[in-house]
């Protein structure tokens, strides 16, 4: 058995643009679950001044879990100039249909399958424990752009009992907590997806909203753009993935959200459930100890567990589907679904080797790993949003 070591790094600089949501190509192999930016690498950035986790996920358009678990030995309030972030690369799809929308709330993520062929993921917030966003499939109903909110009696009372009464109708504004875009969904209870008001824009990526889908202002505008009406919404809560990718077997484990509690056991326990049925219902020689502590860190970055070996006959039979559908991608004069490698960028830097993660090869022979250093975001440029407003009494929060 051989785990790949991924144990090439890029540095990159931080420009003038915020931004936006990160767009991947679907698998080339079918039955293949896990997406990637960038293939042998991860993922990170330095910072250029002294700052918080808060800020670096906003400026990369990633939710408060998900940085701060990736990056557990980082004071979330202190990050020193110069300090090495690590940001998410690959990620397993969620175990749903691949159209429209697919909300996994245990990640705080979503996943839009686009007619191009493209997998559009951002992050966002849910509900909390008590208003929890409810689960299953359900449709668009109607886009609303600067939409009016007319809050409950139920959370008018909750805010007036916090000392923060709301009025019956809170007008469109920078502090409405609708955002600017409205997805309402066809449930009962008028939730939506939406985007957030200036006061509220570090809570994405938390169990922290009355039900809806709360996303970044820049995220819900893209979307919103580019779904319709009458578009399937699966709502999912997939705290544990597996999936293939290049004949690479991964698990993907999330915290427990609010109010509910497993332990390493447990969740090794159903990983290896999902393990099996990932591979023809056959429990493979993985490994046991990168397992483990994917079960006990629970960073939600996708962890090489075990490698496929093929025949020479296996392989040839792959290859020749992989040409076949790129030749029908071709003649559909359609790109083939192999993500290009984006150019090397000026400001990437040798490997940091102190930073490199500990591999988990257990092969007789080393896994060849590229020389290559690829450029993070190299087409979109990236900047820490401005200053946020001081926030105003009154009926801003949600």
């Amino acid at each position: 058995m051989k785990i790949r070591a991924l144990l090439l790094f890029s540095v990159f600089s931080l420009f003038s643009q915020p931004s936006y949501s990160t767009v991947y190509d679907l698998p080339a192999k079918a039955g293949d679950r896990v997406i990637a930016e960038y293939p042998n690498e991860i993922a990170v950035t330095r910072a250029e001044q002294n700052e918080t986790l808060l800020d670096v996920a906003r400026r990369f358009s990633l939710g408060q879990v998900e940085i701060i678990r990736l990056n557990q030995d980082l004071d979330r309030w202190l990050i020193k100039k110069d300090q090495v972030i690590t940001l998410p690369n690959k990620r397993i799809l969620p175990d749903s249909p691949h159209v429209g929308i697919t909300l996994n709330i245990a990640e705080y993520r979503m996943y839009y399958y686009s007619p191009n062929g493209k997998v559009y993921s951002f992050a966002h917030g849910v509900g909390r424990q008590d208003w929890k966003t409810p689960l299953g499939r359900t449709t668009i109903q109607k886009k609303v752009k600067d939409p009016v909110w007319r809050p409950p009696e139920s959370i008018r009372r909750e805010h007036a009992a916090n000392g923060d009464p709301l009025p019956e109708v809170v007008p469109a504004g920078i502090h409405n907590p609708l955002g600017a875009y409205a997805l309402y969904l066809n449930l009962p209870g008028d939730y939506r997806i939406h985007g957030t008001d200036v006061d509220k824009i570090f809570g994405i990526g938390m169990q922290i909203t009355h039900g809806c889908v709360r996303m970044y202002p820049e995220d819900i505008d893209a979307l919103f753009h580019m779904v319709n009406e009458g578009t399937p919404v699966y709502i999912v809560k997939q705290p544990i993935k597996v999936g293939w990718l290049d004949n690479v077997l991964y698990v993907e484990i999330h915290p427990d959200l609010e109010g509910e509690e497993t332990t390493p056991e447990q969740r090794v326990a159903s990983a290896l459930a999902l393990i099996q049925k990932a591979n023809h219902d056959e429990l493979p020689q993985y490994d046991e100890a990168a397992l483990k502590e994917a079960a006990e860190k629970q960073t939600g970055n996708p962890t090489a567990i075990y490698t496929r070996v093929l025949s020479p006959e296996e392989e040839a039979a792959e290859a020749a589907l992989l040409a076949a559908e790129a030749e029908k991608a071709e003649k559909a004069n359609v790109a083939p679904p192999v993500k290009p490698i984006a150019p090397v960028a000026k400001t990437t830097v040798a490997p940091i080797a102190k930073f490199a993660p500990k591999s988990k090869t257990v092969a007789t022979k080393k896994p060849t790993v590229s020389t290559k250093v690829t450029a993070i975001k190299a087409t979109k440029p990236i900047v820490k949003p401005p200053p946020k407003p001081a926030a105003t009494s009154g009926y801003h929060k949600p």
